[in-house]
C-alpha cells in the first residue's frame, strides 16, 4: 500500500514538474527578447470631389501605394461629393481625428476654411499635410499653424501651357479664362499663370469668369462667352473637367476648328479630346503620385517627429498631342 502511495506521488509530481516547464516556455519573456509587433499608423486621405477624374486617379495612385507598403501603414481614403461641400470636407476632417488616425493627408476644397478643423486635428497630436491647393497663409498665421504643403507651382504649370497657346497666336488675339472656386489658392494661382502668359504675347482677356472647376457650369459659361464675343480665338480652362465642358460648348456652337481649348491636370479625358484635336494643351502634375508625395511626407514625419517640417515642390509639366506618342 505504502508503495502504490509512493509511486502515485512520484507520478503526480513528475506530471506538475512537465506542466511547469511548458508553462514556462510559452511565456514571453525579457531574456529571450520577445516584443509586441509594432502598430501601423492609420493615414486619411481626404480629397475634393471624387467625381472629379483627377481626384479618383489620385486617390486610386494612393491606394496602390498602400498595398505596395501595407506593412508600413493603413489608409482611410475620403472624398466629398462635389468641390462647393465644404461643411462635409470640414465634418471628413473631425471625424477621422475620431477615428484615431496619426496623419491626415489633405486637398482642401477651400483655402482658408479648413484651417481651423486642420488647427484641432494638430492640436489632437495629428500629422497633417496639405497636398494639391495650398492653404492661406495668412490665415495658417492667426491660427498660428504650420502645415507643410506638397505640391506644384500651379502659376508657373499655367504659364507653360498659355505659353504654348499664345505661340499658336498672334498679338491682340481675344482669349477667355475659366477660372475654378476663386477662395482656393490653387485656382488663383493657375489664372495668375494664364495672366503671365497672355500679358507678355499681348493677348487681350475678354472674359474670366468662374466655373468652380465643374464641366457642367464651363459648358454654360463657354456657350455666353461664344455669344458674347465672337471674334474669342481661345478658351484657358483652370482644370481639365472645366475644359471637357468649354469644348462641348465649341462643339455645339459649330466653332471647333476656330476656337482653341486648353487645361491643366492632363486626366485620360482630355488626352482622348487631344489627339481629336479638340484640345491643344494641358499640364500635368502628376495626379497618380501627388497624394502619395503627401503619404510619403507623414510617413517621415510619424518616424522623426523632430524632424524640419516644410514645404515640398513636386513636378508639373507642359503636355501636348506630341508628348502623347
Amino acid at each position: 500500500m505504502k508503495t502504490r502511495r509512493f509511486a502515485l506521488g512520484m507520478g503526480l509530481g513528475l506530471l506538475f514538474s512537465v506542466l511547469g516547464c511548458d508553462s514556462q516556455k510559452s511565456l514571453p519573456s525579457e531574456s529571450n527578447g520577445a516584443k509586441e509587433p509594432t502598430k501601423r499608423p492609420k493615414i486619411a486621405l481626404i480629397v475634393k470631389s471624387l467625381a472629379n477624374e483627377f481626384f479618383s486617379t489620385m486617390t486610386a495612385g494612393a491606394e496602390k501605394h498602400q498595398v505596395e507598403h501595407q506593412d508600413q501603414y493603413e489608409l482611410l481614403v475620403n472624398g466629398i461629393k462635389d468641390e462647393r461641400d465644404l461643411s462635409r470636407q470640414v465634418a471628413l476632417v473631425d471625424e477621422m481625428v475620431a477615428a484615431g488616425v496619426q496623419a491626415i493627408v489633405i486637398a482642401p476644397a477651400d483655402s482658408k476654411a479648413l484651417i481651423p478643423a486642420l488647427r484641432r486635428a494638430r492640436e489632437a497630436g495629428v500629422v497633417v499635410i496639405n497636398i494639391d491647393n495650398r492653404l492661406d497663409g495668412q490665415v495658417l498665421a492667426d491660427e498660428k499653424l504650420s502645415v507643410p504643403f506638397v505640391g506644384p507651382d500651379n502659376r508657373a504649370g499655367t504659364k507653360k501651357v498659355g505659353e504654348y497657346l499664345a505661340s499658336r497666336l498672334k498679338s491682340g488675339d481675344q482669349v477667355a479664362i475659366l477660372e475654378g472656386i476663386r477662395t482656393s489658392f490653387n485656382a488663383q494661382q493657375r489664372k495668375l499663370g494664364f495672366e503671365d502668359a497672355v500679358s507678355a504675347a499681348g493677348l487681350k482677356v475678354v472674359s474670366a469668369q468662374s466655373a468652380e472647376w465643374e464641366t457642367g457650369l464651363a459648358n454654360t459659361i463657354t456657350a455666353s462667352i461664344l455669344q458674347s464675343n465672337p471674334d474669342v480665338k481661345a478658351i484657358m480652362a483652370c482644370n481639365d473637367s472645366m475644359a471637357l465642358g468649354a469644348i462641348a460648348a465649341i462643339r455645339s456652337a459649330g466653332l471647333t476648328d476656330k476656337v482653341m481649348v486648353v487645361g491643366f491636370d492632363n486626366i485620360q479625358a482630355v488626352q482622348v479630346a487631344m489627339k481629336e484635336g479638340a484640345v491643344l494643351a494641358t499640364a500635368d502634375q502628376h495626379g497618380d503620385q501627388l497624394a502619395v508625395y503627401g503619404i510619403e511626407y507623414a510617413l517621415k514625419l510619424l518616424a522623426e517627429p523632430q524632424a524640419n517640417v516644410e514645404d515640398r515642390e513636386t513636378p508639373v509639366d507642359l503636355i501636348t498631342v506630341e508628348s502623347l506618342k
